[in-house]
């Protein structure tokens, strides 16, 4: 059997589809609407960004966009900024930026983590050795960087099995549909529902994110079938 991989306090890490569906399936066994999505859609994929300056620069880019938008909008940046790293990042005139379709908000956020990173402000590299709260309170000091930009770099790049994203619009409307609730949790309210799927709250996420996209192109008009789904969707940054 493959060994979990960990990191500080002994954290589990997510390092292969065969541990997503491991946790898959213990989380299906901590509740009822986990196991009903396991038995009906199986395990969800890993999906990963790399855990560096360029994965977290990818995690800004993709804010409030489809993931169809996210990736044509990274492929220019990344093509046009080469070597992606900060000192070059931060060569880059906001014009020529722009030009690859980047807002000018997230032009700031980018040079102000480029800035971060070339001053040593900032390890990212390091981050993977910390606990959580002190990574989210790191990412979340500098410029246009919030909550769920540091909890997706925490599910996704460091690879958390219980990082979670209280404050995903995705997530929220999918805790609304699966547990029948009268409104759209908070950020406060979601996180208090998820309890119950500790120490695998990632995988809760990943099986709830699998669901939304499947039950919105259900939903879609056939005319729109075609649309990229909103995956990448937040409340903040």
């Amino acid at each position: 059997m493959e060994k979990w991989s960990v990191t500080h306090k002994r954290m589990k890490v997510l390092a292969s589809e065969q541990h997503v569906a491991r946790g898959a399936a213990a989380v299906a066994r901590q509740c009822d609407v986990m196991a009903a999505l396991y038995d009906s859609n199986g395990a969800p994929p890993l999906r990963t960004f790399d855990a560096n300056f360029s994965g977290i620069s990818q995690i800004i880019v993709g804010q409030q966009l489809s993931t169809a938008s996210a990736n044509a909008i990274w492929s220019r940046v990344k093509t046009g900024v080469a070597p992606f790293d900060a000192p070059t990042v931060l060569s880059q005139s906001d014009t020529v930026l722009a030009g690859y379709g980047l807002s000018s908000a997230k032009i700031t956020t980018l040079k102000a983590l480029a800035d971060a990173v070339a001053a040593n402000t900032i390890d990212i590299e390091a981050l993977s050795d910390l606990p959580e709260d002190d990574i989210i309170a790191q990412l979340t000091s500098l410029h246009g960087i919030g909550p769920w930009t540091a909890d997706i770099y925490l599910l996704f790049a460091l690879r958390r099995a219980d990082a979670f994203a209280p404050g995903d619009l995705a997530l929220q409307l999918a805790a609304q549909r699966l547990f029948a609730l009268k409104e759209r949790p908070t950020p406060h309210a979601l996180t208090a529902l998820a309890e119950q799927w500790r120490p695998w709250r990632g995988i809760a996420a990943r099986l709830l994110w699998a669901d939304y996209g499947r039950a919105r192109a259900c939903n879609a008009p056939k005319s729109a079938q075609k649309k990229p789904k909103l995956l990448n969707s937040k409340l903040r940054k």
